[in-house]
């Protein structure tokens, strides 16, 4: 197997690397044969374009005089990283630098806000008062509506919100996915989502209303779920490592999932889960649903709860079809066809 991962190492390295949608589009018959999940060879396949990174690391055009706000944090850093590997001039603000905001921020022809989402807009707001009308200003923050109304209400230039759909742990941005909310003149980024493309990122294009809509379901009741299944696992006292000895693959997937939300900083987690008022609803209405299932499990109602099963189940056959779709193998998705047509993604 080491040689082989060396042999296909050294293939990428030789040839330009096709899309992560088209690597596993080839080998998705072998791996359905064999009983193989697509995720494992997902896995492998990140980590071998992950090794390579280095040596593409100058392979990139012109460089760009950009300033991060929060690039101490760890999105905030990853995004540093990423951007000065490939000759980038890339300055960090952080809250004791506003002194020099006037140097860092005019002067910038980029400039992104990576901070916590209960101060970026008043961060937003100050950082305006600095920007020339030239300067492309977006923020990576995980709900869009509110950071890019500030945007476009406080700066007069190129405006864009952004979501990373990943975490600052990952080694590549190869297979990760970005939600890009356009604002106002789009081609302005165009070079820095080219950059992002060729880092191997899947943009995925979409209003800030679209964007914290589908946020309700993907991450703040996910975060939830994850959530109290931790505390619930804390306040039991399990074993986790006798657990693990005697389980399903999805259990240690599900416990996998869950270590990871808690090697975040908690704040990150619940902010994202107290963001909006829509998210706590949700978040409450799930609690409901919880409460209700489990007074039937409670009072052992086998018809009940067999009935929900049957309801959901068909709910879930009417939209099986979406979920069996091979991934897009353009890497773009958009929410809405006709929004991007300044932007070439």
């Amino acid at each position: 197997m080491i040689a082989l991962l060396s042999d296909r190492i050294s293939l990428l390295a030789a040839s330009e690397q096709p899309s992560l949608d088209e690597q596993l589009a080839d080998v998705a018959p072998l791996l359905a044969r064999a009983g193989i999940p697509e995720s494992v060879w997902a896995g492998v396949l990140k980590s071998c374009h992950a090794t390579l990174i280095p040596k593409y690391a100058t392979n990139y055009v012109t460089p760009r005089k950009i300033t991060i706000i929060g690039g101490r944090g760890r999105m905030g850093k990853l995004f540093q990283e990423q951007l000065s590997l490939v000759g980038n001039n890339v300055s960090v603000l952080e809250h004791e630098d506003w002194k020099y905001a006037d140097k860092l921020l005019n002067q910038a022809e980029l400039v992104l806000v990576s901070v916590p989402i209960e101060h970026t807009v008043d961060v937003i707001k100050r950082a305006a008062k600095y920007l020339a009308p030239t300067t492309a200003l977006c923020d990576l923050t995980s709900i869009k509506i509110q950071p890019t109304q500030a945007m476009l209400e406080h700066h007069s230039g190129p405006v864009m919100g952004l979501h990373p759909m990943f975490g600052p742990n990952i080694k590549s941005f190869f297979g990760q996915k970005m939600v890009v909310c356009p604002g106002r003149n789009d081609d302005s980024f165009q070079w820095f989502l080219d950059f992002i493309k060729s880092k191997g990122v899947e943009l995925v294009v979409c209003t800030p209303e679209e964007h914290d809509q589908m946020m309700v379901i993907v991450q703040a009741t996910q975060h939830f779920c994850r959530f109290s299944l931790g505390v619930f696992l804390t306040q039991a006292k399990i074993d986790i490592e006798q657990s693990l000895i005697m389980s399903t693959p999805n259990y240690r997937q599900e416990i996998d999932i869950v270590k990871r939300l808690f090697s975040q900083n908690p704040n990150l987690c619940v902010d994202i889960m107290l963001a909006t008022e829509e998210r706590c609803n949700a978040i409450s209405f799930l609690a409901d649903t919880y409460t209700h299932l489990a007074k039937l499990v409670a009072k052992k109602d086998r018809d009940a709860l067999i009935k929900e099963f049957e309801n959901t189940q068909s709910f879930f056959q009417e939209k099986i079809k979406n979920f069996l779709q091979p991934l897009n193998p353009t890497n773009q998705r958009d929410c809405n066809p006709q929004m991007h047509t300044k932007i070439s993604i």
